[in-house]
């Protein structure tokens, strides 16, 4: 549920924008009737205008003309409001408007830093960036990045929640998953700090990959182009069970996509486009003995096609 209030306070923000839509009215109420729950999470976000109408009339003149004009200041503010009974600090934390720079689910996008540094995002994706006089810092809060250093004196690092991947004039991408981080080097060599490994570290060079958690490094293994066949819109599949591509694919779109138990360990092989899930699900009863059930759009489950 906290996912869905997230989002209803992030369709608050949108409306209340300068450059809400007719289209952005549109997209919310279609997200409103897609799902019980959607109404709930708005019913409650109601329940917080209504409470802020209740408030000194000049304390809510000033929280919504902070709601219309900084987008970012106004989730922050109404996350905090929400705390107290719906939402809490953790989907504020949560939020792609958290972040300095950040992508939505389905989404990638790249940016140039101020250094010339470029880095594109993968799906739901969320990062800070420190840069001072001694350093450049990538703080990577959760998903997948790519990095392209510019030249520039000062060092160049990407943070993750288990250590540090300091790079030597490199191209390369980093991967939160859950107590484990994942660095492949397409150009040049990094470096791998564990955070509680006191030892020196690990390089890993050109068309090398290793992952890491925060007390320990593991193998170096071959960079494969699977790891990066993202940054070209593609999820790249050899000999991969049914649920490892259904659980990759479901990064990229909204709601659940799993699968049934007696399907889960059947092998696929294929590149399919990111940006269209349904056909990946299209492509999977065409290769496989399976079907695609739809409780709704944002509840889909694959399972026998005997069943």
């Amino acid at each position: 549920m906290k996912r869905i209030l997230a989002q209803a306070v992030d369709w608050y923000i949108r409306l209340h924008d300068s450059g809400a839509t007719d289209a952005t009215q549109a997209e919310w109420r279609a997200w409103l009737a897609a799902d019980p729950l959607h109404a709930q999470a708005w019913q409650r976000i109601e329940q917080l205008q209504q409470r802020l109408g209740q408030a000194p009339s000049s304390f809510a003149a000033a929280t919504l003309e902070q709601a219309r004009q900084q987008r970012r200041a106004a989730v922050k503010m109404l996350a905090l409001l929400l705390g107290a009974g719906v939402i809490g600090w953790q989907g504020y934390q949560a939020s792609p408007l958290s972040a300095d720079y950040a992508t939505r689910v389905g989404q990638r996008r790249q940016f140039t830093l101020a250094d010339g540094s470029r880095v594109m995002l993968d799906t739901d994706t969320r990062i800070d960036v420190r840069f001072d006089d001694r350093q450049r810092l990538i703080v990577l809060r959760q998903g997948e990045v790519l990095v392209e250093t510019a030249k520039d004196a000062r060092p160049l690092s990407v943070q993750s929640a288990e250590g540090r991947i300091r790079a030597l004039g490199t191209r390369f991408t980093v991967r939160q998953n859950e107590g484990v981080t994942r660095v492949s080097v397409e150009a040049h060599a990094v470096q791998v700090h564990p955070r509680l490994a006191s030892a020196a570290g690990m390089r890993v060079d050109e068309g090398q990959m290793t992952s890491f958690t925060a007390a320990e490094i593991g193998p170096l293994l071959p960079a494969s182009a699977q790891v990066s066949a993202w940054t070209r819109g593609l999820l790249v599949a050899i000999d991969w069970r049914l649920e490892d591509v259904l659980a990759e694919v479901s990064r990229y779109r909204q709601g659940y996509l799993g699968c049934a138990p007696e399907v889960a360990g059947m092998r696929l092989s294929g590149t399919f486009l990111l940006d269209d899930s349904e056909a990946v699900l299209a492509n999977l009863e065409d290769a496989l003995p399976v079907r695609v059930r739809r409780m709704t759009r944002y509840w889909v489950r694959v399972e026998s096609r005997s069943a």
